[in-house]
Protein backbone atom coordinates (compact mmCIF):
# COMPACT_ATOMS: atom_id res chain seq x y z
CA UNK A 1 0.00 0.00 0.00
CA UNK A 2 3.07 1.99 1.16
CA UNK A 3 4.90 1.65 -2.32
CA UNK A 4 1.66 2.12 -4.27
CA UNK A 5 0.94 5.54 -2.36
CA UNK A 6 4.70 6.46 -3.52
CA UNK A 7 4.25 5.61 -6.37
CA UNK A 8 0.72 7.68 -6.98
CA UNK A 9 2.06 10.91 -4.70
CA UNK A 10 5.30 10.47 -7.29
CA UNK A 11 3.07 10.57 -10.48
CA UNK A 12 1.41 13.81 -9.32
CA UNK A 13 4.65 15.59 -8.30
CA UNK A 14 5.77 14.61 -11.98
CA UNK A 15 3.11 16.20 -13.40
CA UNK A 16 3.94 19.54 -11.37
CA UNK A 17 1.42 19.78 -8.64
CA UNK A 18 3.09 19.99 -5.42
CA UNK A 19 0.10 19.33 -3.05
CA UNK A 20 1.30 16.25 -1.90
CA UNK A 21 4.49 17.58 0.00
CA UNK A 22 2.56 20.95 1.41
CA UNK A 23 -0.33 19.08 2.52
CA UNK A 24 1.52 18.24 5.98
CA UNK A 25 4.61 20.18 7.78
CA UNK A 26 5.82 16.85 8.97
CA UNK A 27 6.75 13.77 8.16
CA UNK A 28 3.75 10.91 7.97
CA UNK A 29 3.45 7.17 6.60
CA UNK A 30 -0.43 7.97 6.08
CA UNK A 31 0.06 10.60 2.97
CA UNK A 32 2.41 8.42 0.25
CA UNK A 33 4.79 11.81 0.47
CA UNK A 34 8.25 10.70 0.66
CA UNK A 35 9.86 11.76 3.87
CA UNK A 36 13.46 12.98 4.11
CA UNK A 37 14.69 13.89 7.89
CA UNK A 38 17.43 15.88 8.12
CA UNK A 39 19.72 17.18 11.66
CA UNK A 40 20.73 20.52 11.20
CA UNK A 41 18.88 23.29 9.31
CA UNK A 42 21.75 23.68 6.93
CA UNK A 43 21.78 20.14 5.67
CA UNK A 44 17.68 20.30 5.62
CA UNK A 45 18.24 23.50 3.50
CA UNK A 46 20.65 21.76 1.10
CA UNK A 47 18.23 18.73 0.92
CA UNK A 48 15.65 20.82 0.22
CA UNK A 49 17.34 22.28 -3.40
CA UNK A 50 17.81 18.68 -4.40
CA UNK A 51 14.46 17.02 -3.63
CA UNK A 52 12.20 20.32 -4.94
CA UNK A 53 8.63 19.51 -4.73
CA UNK A 54 9.37 15.98 -4.85
CA UNK A 55 9.99 15.07 -1.34
CA UNK A 56 8.92 16.63 1.65
CA UNK A 57 12.42 17.99 3.64
CA UNK A 58 12.30 18.32 8.05
CA UNK A 59 14.51 19.50 9.90
CA UNK A 60 15.23 17.99 13.52
CA UNK A 61 17.44 20.62 14.92
CA UNK A 62 15.10 24.58 14.84
CA UNK A 63 17.14 27.73 13.53
CA UNK A 64 19.39 29.06 16.45
CA UNK A 65 19.38 25.96 18.35
CA UNK A 66 23.19 24.67 18.94
CA UNK A 67 23.57 21.37 17.40
CA UNK A 68 26.56 20.50 19.45
CA UNK A 69 23.96 20.81 22.11
CA UNK A 70 20.80 19.93 20.68
CA UNK A 71 18.58 17.26 22.76
CA UNK A 72 16.13 15.66 20.66
CA UNK A 73 12.48 14.97 22.17
CA UNK A 74 9.28 13.36 21.35
CA UNK A 75 8.91 15.05 18.44
CA UNK A 76 11.80 14.32 16.56
CA UNK A 77 11.82 10.82 17.85
CA UNK A 78 8.39 10.87 15.70
CA UNK A 79 9.29 12.67 12.76
CA UNK A 80 12.66 10.06 12.79
CA UNK A 81 10.05 6.91 12.80
CA UNK A 82 7.68 8.50 9.69
CA UNK A 83 11.27 8.82 7.34
CA UNK A 84 11.88 7.25 4.62
CA UNK A 85 15.94 8.50 4.55
CA UNK A 86 17.44 10.43 7.31
CA UNK A 87 20.77 12.90 6.77
CA UNK A 88 23.28 14.04 9.44
CA UNK A 89 26.00 16.18 9.09
CA UNK A 90 28.13 13.66 10.55
CA UNK A 91 31.55 13.94 11.73
CA UNK A 92 30.93 13.76 14.91
CA UNK A 93 29.25 17.45 14.91
CA UNK A 94 25.81 16.47 16.56
CA UNK A 95 24.87 15.49 19.80
CA UNK A 96 25.42 11.59 20.22
CA UNK A 97 21.88 11.98 21.96
CA UNK A 98 20.84 12.81 18.10
CA UNK A 99 22.67 9.87 16.12
CA UNK A 100 21.02 7.87 18.46
CA UNK A 101 17.71 8.79 17.85
CA UNK A 102 18.09 8.69 14.41
CA UNK A 103 19.50 5.48 14.26
CA UNK A 104 17.03 3.50 16.80
CA UNK A 105 13.74 5.54 16.11
CA UNK A 106 14.11 5.38 12.68
CA UNK A 107 12.38 1.84 10.39
CA UNK A 108 13.94 -1.01 9.23
CA UNK A 109 15.85 -0.31 6.25
CA UNK A 110 15.76 3.24 6.33
CA UNK A 111 19.18 4.46 5.84
CA UNK A 112 21.03 6.76 7.78
CA UNK A 113 23.53 9.01 5.57
CA UNK A 114 26.48 11.06 7.43
CA UNK A 115 26.64 13.96 4.45
CA UNK A 116 29.78 15.16 5.35
CA UNK A 117 31.34 12.01 6.02
CA UNK A 118 30.66 11.20 2.27
CA UNK A 119 31.20 14.13 0.48
CA UNK A 120 35.31 13.45 -0.30
CA UNK A 121 33.52 10.69 -2.38
CA UNK A 122 32.89 14.64 -4.76
CA UNK A 123 35.85 16.07 -4.45
CA UNK A 124 35.91 17.63 -0.54
CA UNK A 125 39.26 17.31 1.30
CA UNK A 126 38.31 17.17 4.99
CA UNK A 127 40.61 18.95 7.24
CA UNK A 128 41.97 17.45 10.70
CA UNK A 129 41.03 19.17 13.73
CA UNK A 130 43.95 20.93 15.16
CA UNK A 131 43.67 22.35 18.70
CA UNK A 132 45.09 25.11 20.74
CA UNK A 133 47.21 23.46 23.20
CA UNK A 134 48.74 27.07 24.38
CA UNK A 135 47.72 27.12 27.82
CA UNK A 136 49.85 26.97 31.02
CA UNK A 137 48.87 23.92 32.15
CA UNK A 138 48.34 20.84 31.09
CA UNK A 139 44.69 20.82 28.85
CA UNK A 140 43.31 17.31 30.37
CA UNK A 141 40.08 15.91 28.09
CA UNK A 142 38.48 12.48 27.70
CA UNK A 143 38.67 10.63 24.57
CA UNK A 144 37.67 7.32 23.24
CA UNK A 145 39.63 5.60 21.28
CA UNK A 146 39.54 2.56 18.90
CA UNK A 147 36.75 1.01 16.58
CA UNK A 148 35.43 -2.15 18.96
CA UNK A 149 34.40 -4.09 16.41
CA UNK A 150 35.65 -7.48 18.31
CA UNK A 151 32.87 -6.74 20.67
CA UNK A 152 30.66 -5.53 18.50
CA UNK A 153 30.49 -1.96 18.73
CA UNK A 154 28.31 -0.43 16.39
CA UNK A 155 28.55 2.84 14.41
CA UNK A 156 26.06 4.62 17.32
CA UNK A 157 27.64 2.67 20.24
CA UNK A 158 28.47 4.89 23.31
CA UNK A 159 31.10 4.11 25.69
CA UNK A 160 30.46 4.94 29.40
CA UNK A 161 32.83 6.09 31.80
CA UNK A 162 32.20 6.02 35.00
CA UNK A 163 34.08 7.50 38.30
CA UNK A 164 33.96 4.29 40.57
CA UNK A 165 36.48 5.31 43.41
CA UNK A 166 38.14 9.13 44.73
CA UNK A 167 40.59 9.51 47.76
CA UNK A 168 42.39 12.65 48.59
CA UNK A 169 42.28 15.50 50.55
CA UNK A 170 39.47 17.08 49.32
CA UNK A 171 36.60 16.82 46.68
CA UNK A 172 37.04 16.28 43.21
CA UNK A 173 34.64 17.24 40.10
CA UNK A 174 34.61 17.49 36.49
CA UNK A 175 32.25 19.16 34.19
CA UNK A 176 31.53 20.65 30.69
CA UNK A 177 30.28 24.25 30.28
CA UNK A 178 28.24 24.61 27.90
CA UNK A 179 27.77 27.55 25.31
CA UNK A 180 26.30 30.02 27.38
CA UNK A 181 28.28 29.36 30.38
CA UNK A 182 25.98 27.04 32.33
CA UNK A 183 28.34 23.48 33.45
CA UNK A 184 27.22 19.93 32.97
CA UNK A 185 28.53 17.59 35.96
CA UNK A 186 30.31 14.42 34.91
CA UNK A 187 31.98 13.56 38.51
CA UNK A 188 31.88 15.30 41.84
CA UNK A 189 32.75 13.30 44.98
CA UNK A 190 31.27 16.16 47.32
CA UNK A 191 27.71 14.05 47.38
CA UNK A 192 29.87 10.75 47.49
CA UNK A 193 30.77 8.07 44.45
CA UNK A 194 27.58 6.47 42.84
CA UNK A 195 25.95 5.87 39.22
CA UNK A 196 25.35 9.66 38.34
CA UNK A 197 29.33 10.16 38.24
CA UNK A 198 29.65 9.20 34.68
CA UNK A 199 29.33 10.43 31.00
CA UNK A 200 28.75 8.70 27.85
CA UNK A 201 30.82 9.21 24.99
CA UNK A 202 30.63 8.22 20.99
CA UNK A 203 33.06 5.54 19.97
CA UNK A 204 36.18 7.63 18.23
CA UNK A 205 35.47 11.24 20.06
CA UNK A 206 36.58 13.32 22.66
CA UNK A 207 35.54 16.39 24.74
CA UNK A 208 37.01 19.36 26.60
CA UNK A 209 36.59 18.54 30.41
CA UNK A 210 36.91 21.26 33.11
CA UNK A 211 38.43 19.48 36.79
CA UNK A 212 38.50 21.20 39.97
CA UNK A 213 40.00 19.99 43.49
CA UNK A 214 38.77 21.85 47.06
CA UNK A 215 42.29 21.09 48.58
CA UNK A 216 45.92 20.62 48.16
CA UNK A 217 47.34 16.98 47.56
CA UNK A 218 47.75 13.97 45.54
CA UNK A 219 44.32 12.25 44.59
CA UNK A 220 43.71 9.05 43.25
CA UNK A 221 40.63 8.91 40.78
CA UNK A 222 39.64 5.10 39.78
CA UNK A 223 37.27 5.39 36.44
CA UNK A 224 35.95 1.97 34.76
CA UNK A 225 34.62 2.44 30.97
CA UNK A 226 31.63 0.04 29.83
CA UNK A 227 30.77 -0.23 26.13
CA UNK A 228 26.81 0.60 25.32
CA UNK A 229 26.93 0.92 29.53
CA UNK A 230 27.49 -2.74 30.10
CA UNK A 231 30.58 -4.37 28.29
CA UNK A 232 33.62 -3.39 30.74
CA UNK A 233 36.50 -2.27 28.54
CA UNK A 234 38.72 -1.41 30.92
CA UNK A 235 39.46 0.05 34.44
CA UNK A 236 42.78 2.12 35.95
CA UNK A 237 43.40 4.67 38.03
CA UNK A 238 44.92 8.42 37.36
CA UNK A 239 46.57 10.43 40.24
CA UNK A 240 46.38 14.21 40.12
CA UNK A 241 48.90 16.44 42.13
CA UNK A 242 47.11 19.79 43.18
CA UNK A 243 48.88 22.44 44.47
CA UNK A 244 52.29 20.27 45.58
CA UNK A 245 55.17 19.15 44.14
CA UNK A 246 54.25 15.83 41.84
CA UNK A 247 57.76 14.53 43.17
CA UNK A 248 57.14 14.50 46.41
CA UNK A 249 54.48 11.33 45.64
CA UNK A 250 55.13 8.99 48.13
CA UNK A 251 53.13 6.10 45.88
CA UNK A 252 55.42 6.82 43.13
CA UNK A 253 58.87 8.57 44.01
CA UNK A 254 60.53 8.70 39.89
CA UNK A 255 56.62 10.12 38.18
CA UNK A 256 56.23 10.79 34.54
CA UNK A 257 54.79 14.60 35.14
CA UNK A 258 52.15 15.94 32.99
CA UNK A 259 52.01 19.59 33.30
CA UNK A 260 51.81 20.51 29.46
CA UNK A 261 50.34 19.91 26.16
CA UNK A 262 46.82 17.99 24.93
CA UNK A 263 46.63 14.94 27.04
CA UNK A 264 43.21 12.57 27.31
CA UNK A 265 42.26 10.20 29.97
CA UNK A 266 41.43 7.57 27.02
CA UNK A 267 39.43 4.58 27.27
CA UNK A 268 41.02 1.86 24.12
CA UNK A 269 38.33 -0.48 22.59
CA UNK A 270 40.96 -2.39 20.90
CA UNK A 271 43.48 -3.32 23.88
CA UNK A 272 40.55 -2.67 26.05
CA UNK A 273 42.03 -0.32 28.65
CA UNK A 274 42.26 3.32 30.08
CA UNK A 275 45.04 5.31 29.42
CA UNK A 276 46.29 8.91 29.57
CA UNK A 277 47.21 9.31 25.58
CA UNK A 278 48.24 12.54 23.85
CA UNK A 279 51.56 15.02 23.26
CA UNK A 280 54.24 12.75 23.39
CA UNK A 281 58.35 13.24 24.94
CA UNK A 282 60.01 15.09 22.63
CA UNK A 283 61.33 12.72 19.76
CA UNK A 284 58.41 11.07 19.23
CA UNK A 285 56.42 12.21 16.35
CA UNK A 286 52.65 10.59 17.01
CA UNK A 287 50.08 10.12 19.54
CA UNK A 288 52.15 8.46 23.26
CA UNK A 289 50.29 6.38 26.15
CA UNK A 290 51.24 6.91 29.01
CA UNK A 291 50.98 4.05 31.82
CA UNK A 292 48.68 6.21 34.93
CA UNK A 293 50.65 3.76 37.44
CA UNK A 294 53.95 6.07 36.90
CA UNK A 295 52.25 9.15 35.82
CA UNK A 296 51.18 12.18 38.04
CA UNK A 297 48.87 14.52 36.52
CA UNK A 298 50.03 18.09 37.81
CA UNK A 299 47.61 20.80 38.79
CA UNK A 300 49.66 24.29 39.81
CA UNK A 301 48.48 26.67 42.51
CA UNK A 302 47.63 28.79 39.67
CA UNK A 303 45.11 27.67 38.46
CA UNK A 304 43.02 29.00 42.12
CA UNK A 305 39.85 30.61 41.14
CA UNK A 306 37.15 31.63 43.30
CA UNK A 307 33.92 29.40 42.79
CA UNK A 308 30.96 32.02 40.90
CA UNK A 309 28.52 33.24 42.70
CA UNK A 310 26.17 31.65 40.20
CA UNK A 311 23.92 28.77 42.03
CA UNK A 312 24.71 26.51 39.20
CA UNK A 313 28.38 26.15 40.47
CA UNK A 314 27.31 25.54 44.07
CA UNK A 315 28.56 22.14 42.94
CA UNK A 316 31.82 23.21 43.50
CA UNK A 317 31.27 24.57 46.90
CA UNK A 318 30.45 28.05 48.37
CA UNK A 319 30.44 31.17 46.24
CA UNK A 320 33.75 32.87 47.16
CA UNK A 321 35.66 30.23 48.10
CA UNK A 322 38.84 29.14 46.48
CA UNK A 323 39.06 26.26 44.25
CA UNK A 324 41.76 24.70 42.21
CA UNK A 325 40.31 24.35 38.08
CA UNK A 326 41.78 23.07 35.37
CA UNK A 327 39.87 24.42 32.82
CA UNK A 328 38.81 23.42 29.82
CA UNK A 329 40.41 25.16 27.01
CA UNK A 330 37.46 25.57 24.70
CA UNK A 331 34.11 26.83 25.90
CA UNK A 332 31.12 24.43 24.89
CA UNK A 333 30.09 20.85 24.88
CA UNK A 334 32.86 19.96 22.59
CA UNK A 335 32.70 16.50 21.41
CA UNK A 336 34.26 15.44 18.19
CA UNK A 337 36.05 13.60 16.73
CA UNK A 338 39.62 13.80 14.20
CA UNK A 339 38.47 15.71 11.68
CA UNK A 340 36.68 19.33 11.76
CA UNK A 341 32.95 18.88 11.17
CA UNK A 342 32.29 22.13 9.57
CA UNK A 343 32.54 21.49 5.59
CA UNK A 344 29.96 23.90 4.56
CA UNK A 345 32.16 26.82 5.34
CA UNK A 346 33.85 26.44 1.96
CA UNK A 347 31.69 26.23 -1.12
CA UNK A 348 33.45 23.58 -3.01
CA UNK A 349 33.07 20.82 0.03
CA UNK A 350 29.28 22.07 -0.11
CA UNK A 351 29.18 21.18 -3.16
CA UNK A 352 30.36 17.22 -2.73
CA UNK A 353 27.56 17.28 0.32
CA UNK A 354 25.15 18.24 -2.05
CA UNK A 355 25.94 15.17 -4.64
CA UNK A 356 25.78 12.91 -1.45
CA UNK A 357 22.20 14.52 -1.21
CA UNK A 358 21.59 13.66 -4.75
CA UNK A 359 22.84 10.07 -4.82
CA UNK A 360 20.53 8.96 -1.76
CA UNK A 361 17.66 10.64 -2.65
CA UNK A 362 17.96 8.96 -6.40
CA UNK A 363 18.90 5.69 -4.44
CA UNK A 364 16.06 5.41 -2.07
CA UNK A 365 13.22 7.23 -4.68
CA UNK A 366 14.69 6.09 -8.29
CA UNK A 367 11.86 7.25 -9.32
CA UNK A 368 12.81 11.10 -9.34
CA UNK A 369 16.20 10.49 -10.65
CA UNK A 370 15.58 13.30 -13.04
CA UNK A 371 14.12 15.76 -10.92
CA UNK A 372 17.10 15.13 -8.39
CA UNK A 373 19.63 15.42 -11.19
CA UNK A 374 17.63 18.88 -12.85
CA UNK A 375 17.73 20.43 -9.18
CA UNK A 376 21.26 19.23 -8.13
CA UNK A 377 22.79 20.56 -11.03
CA UNK A 378 20.69 24.23 -11.10
CA UNK A 379 22.05 24.41 -7.32
CA UNK A 380 25.39 23.66 -8.01
CA UNK A 381 25.62 25.86 -10.87
CA UNK A 382 24.40 28.36 -7.76
CA UNK A 383 26.59 27.30 -5.46
CA UNK A 384 29.78 27.82 -7.95
CA UNK A 385 28.67 31.42 -8.87
CA UNK A 386 28.33 32.00 -5.54
CA UNK A 387 31.90 30.54 -4.28
CA UNK A 388 33.32 32.83 -7.03
CA UNK A 389 31.67 35.76 -6.00
CA UNK A 390 32.76 35.00 -2.54
CA UNK A 391 36.52 34.87 -4.05
CA UNK A 392 36.10 38.11 -5.94
CA UNK A 393 35.12 39.30 -2.62
CA UNK A 394 37.82 38.17 -0.09
CA UNK A 395 40.35 38.99 -2.91
CA UNK A 396 39.41 42.56 -2.67
CA UNK A 397 40.47 42.95 1.49
CA UNK A 398 44.81 43.58 1.47
CA UNK A 399 46.66 40.54 2.15
CA UNK A 400 47.68 42.36 5.67
CA UNK A 401 43.92 42.39 7.02
CA UNK A 402 42.80 38.74 6.08
CA UNK A 403 43.05 38.06 9.50
CA UNK A 404 39.44 36.06 11.32
CA UNK A 405 39.43 36.55 15.24
CA UNK A 406 36.13 34.93 16.17
CA UNK A 407 34.51 32.79 19.46
CA UNK A 408 34.26 29.50 17.62
CA UNK A 409 36.50 27.04 16.08
CA UNK A 410 34.79 26.47 13.46
CA UNK A 411 35.93 28.30 10.67
CA UNK A 412 38.94 26.15 9.50
CA UNK A 413 37.35 25.15 5.98
CA UNK A 414 36.50 28.95 4.72
CA UNK A 415 40.53 30.39 5.75
CA UNK A 416 41.86 27.69 4.04
CA UNK A 417 39.57 27.70 0.58
CA UNK A 418 39.21 31.24 0.26
CA UNK A 419 42.77 32.68 1.76
CA UNK A 420 41.75 33.89 5.38
CA UNK A 421 43.87 33.74 7.95
CA UNK A 422 42.15 32.18 11.14
CA UNK A 423 44.16 34.09 13.48
CA UNK A 424 42.68 32.95 16.51
CA UNK A 425 39.50 32.03 18.09
CA UNK A 426 38.50 33.27 21.79
CA UNK A 427 35.47 31.62 23.59
CA UNK A 428 34.09 33.88 26.43
CA UNK A 429 33.68 31.64 29.57
CA UNK A 430 31.64 33.28 32.74
CA UNK A 431 32.25 30.52 34.82
CA UNK A 432 36.50 31.51 34.64
CA UNK A 433 38.03 35.02 34.66
CA UNK A 434 40.86 34.72 32.12
CA UNK A 435 43.87 35.90 33.76
CA UNK A 436 45.79 39.00 32.87
CA UNK A 437 47.68 37.17 30.65
CA UNK A 438 45.26 35.57 28.66
CA UNK A 439 43.79 39.51 28.53
CA UNK A 440 47.10 40.53 26.97
CA UNK A 441 47.92 37.82 25.11
CA UNK A 442 44.64 38.57 22.96
CA UNK A 443 45.44 42.46 22.88
CA UNK A 444 49.10 41.88 21.67
CA UNK A 445 47.50 39.67 18.98
CA UNK A 446 44.87 42.77 17.56
CA UNK A 447 47.56 45.35 17.97
CA UNK A 448 50.38 42.93 16.31
CA UNK A 449 48.21 42.04 13.36
CA UNK A 450 46.19 45.42 13.56
CA UNK A 451 43.44 43.32 13.47
CA UNK A 452 40.43 45.75 11.94
CA UNK A 453 37.60 43.52 13.69
CA UNK A 454 36.32 40.22 15.34
CA UNK A 455 33.89 38.43 14.92
CA UNK A 456 30.87 37.04 17.19
CA UNK A 457 28.06 34.78 16.33
CA UNK A 458 24.69 36.04 16.67
CA UNK A 459 23.81 34.31 20.06
CA UNK A 460 26.66 35.80 21.98
CA UNK A 461 27.28 39.32 19.90
CA UNK A 462 25.39 40.92 22.75
CA UNK A 463 26.53 38.81 25.60
CA UNK A 464 29.98 40.78 27.39
CA UNK A 465 32.62 38.76 26.99
CA UNK A 466 36.54 39.49 27.11
CA UNK A 467 36.90 39.38 23.07
CA UNK A 468 34.05 42.45 22.80
CA UNK A 469 35.30 43.94 25.30
CA UNK A 470 39.09 43.87 24.52
CA UNK A 471 38.13 44.78 20.78
CA UNK A 472 35.58 47.83 22.73
CA UNK A 473 38.76 48.97 23.92
CA UNK A 474 41.10 49.06 21.17
CA UNK A 475 38.58 50.77 19.01
CA UNK A 476 38.62 47.48 16.79
CA UNK A 477 34.49 46.49 15.53
CA UNK A 478 32.89 44.00 16.63
CA UNK A 479 30.98 42.31 13.70
CA UNK A 480 28.51 39.18 13.04
CA UNK A 481 29.68 35.74 11.41
CA UNK A 482 27.19 32.72 11.72
CA UNK A 483 28.78 28.78 11.95
CA UNK A 484 26.28 26.51 12.68
CA UNK A 485 22.74 27.66 11.96
CA UNK A 486 20.47 30.02 10.84
CA UNK A 487 19.29 33.19 12.17
CA UNK A 488 17.09 35.71 11.54
CA UNK A 489 17.10 36.68 7.63
CA UNK A 490 19.38 34.36 7.44
CA UNK A 491 17.60 31.05 6.45
CA UNK A 492 19.09 29.26 4.05
CA UNK A 493 22.72 28.10 3.40
CA UNK A 494 22.88 30.68 0.33
CA UNK A 495 22.51 33.83 2.71
CA UNK A 496 24.40 32.69 5.22
CA UNK A 497 27.22 31.92 3.36
CA UNK A 498 26.68 35.74 1.06
CA UNK A 499 25.94 37.36 4.73
CA UNK A 500 29.54 36.21 6.07
CA UNK A 501 31.69 37.07 3.20
CA UNK A 502 29.86 40.37 2.92
CA UNK A 503 30.47 40.95 6.98
CA UNK A 504 34.01 39.62 6.82
CA UNK A 505 34.56 42.46 4.23
CA UNK A 506 32.99 45.04 5.31
CA UNK A 507 34.83 44.98 8.50
CA UNK A 508 38.26 43.82 7.65
CA UNK A 509 38.71 46.91 5.02
CA UNK A 510 37.25 49.19 8.19
CA UNK A 511 39.63 52.20 8.40
CA UNK A 512 41.70 51.58 11.58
Amino acid sequence: MRVALSIVAAGTLLAGCATGVSASNAPSEADGVFDVVATTPIVADMARNVAGQRARVTALIPPGADPHTFEPGLRSVRNVANADLIFTNGLLLEQQSLLKTAHQSSRPGVPVVAVAEQAPRHGAELIPLVENIALDTVWFGMRIAGTGESLGAQRNSGVEVKLVDAKGPGEAAAYITGTFGLPEVLFNTRDGVDDHDSTTLPVDAHTHVSWAFSQPGFYRLTFASFLDGHTPVGENTITVAVGVDPHTDPANPDPVVLDHGHMDLTTDLDSQEIVIRGDAPEGIDTNYDYDPARTVVEVPSSVLQHIPGDPTFRFLGTAGEETYLLPQAVLGKHVHGEVDPHLWHSVGAAIGMVRVIEEELTAQDPGGRDIYHANANAYVDKLTELDGWMRAQFGSIPATRRHLVTTHDGYAYLGAEYGINVAGFVTPNPAVEPSPRDVIALTRTLENLRVPAVFLEPALAERPGVLSETAHRLGVAVCTIHSDTFAGDVDSYLKLMRANTQEITRCLQRKI
